[in-house]
């Protein structure tokens, strides 16, 4: 894999794990334990049995925690920091070929970068889903999370390029619909 398609595989999990921190770096831990990606040197432990099932219960207990009324606010609380640092892991360990700088660089800028960015965004949507059905449309929005975070992940490695043209697509779009301007011509229409 080369330093480009590295990068696009790590912004895309990074993407992912801003909808759920967990998913991308089970799926990222499995796929590098098939063979089917590269992991970057210092990073081979995320390829390891122990690693796959820790990760996989880690898995199952956020999924369940999003299904459950209040809960799902106390992941949100965590989950914002959360993500950034799986976003940056993510990232890093999938990239390689490149000087250690600018691995690290790439990895923490763009990788938790990305991160934070979705998941302000879900956060956004999370809110207002709270406010528009007193939570619950909750259920909804996280089990539309769940099968985003697990779309992009595997388009992620399947096709990095793809993952990451849509990934801005996706987040222009948000960043144009959720836009302070934008609010202000909708109040002002009303």
């Amino acid at each position: 894999m080369d330093a480009a398609i590295s990068i696009a595989v790590g912004l895309g999990l990074a993407a992912a794990t801003g909808m759920r921190v967990f998913v991308p770096l089970l799926i990222t831990s499995i796929a590098g334990l098939t063979g089917t990606i590269e992991m970057a040197s210092g990073f081979d432990w995320l390829a390891t049995t122990p690693a796959a099932i820790a990760l996989g219960a880690a898995t199952a207990f956020e999924v369940a925690g999003y299904f459950i009324p209040f809960f799902d606010h106390v992941l949100d609380t965590i989950a914002t920091p959360t993500s950034v640092v799986a976003g940056a892991l993510a990232s890093a360990s999938v990239i390689v070929d490149l000087p250690p700088e600018l691995h690290g660089l790439i990895a923490i800028a763009g990788g938790g970068g990305t991160a934070g960015v979705v998941q302000g965004t879900t956060a956004v949507v999370r809110l207002g889903s709270t406010a528009t059905t007193a939570g619950l449309g909750n259920p909804l929005v996280a089990l539309v999370e769940l099968i985003g975070s697990t779309v992009t992940s595997v388009l992620a490695i399947v096709v990095p390029i793809l993952c990451v043209v849509l990934v801005a697509i996706g987040l222009g779009f948000a960043l144009w619909r959720f836009s302070p301007g934008r609010r202000e011509d909708r109040n002002r229409a009303a």
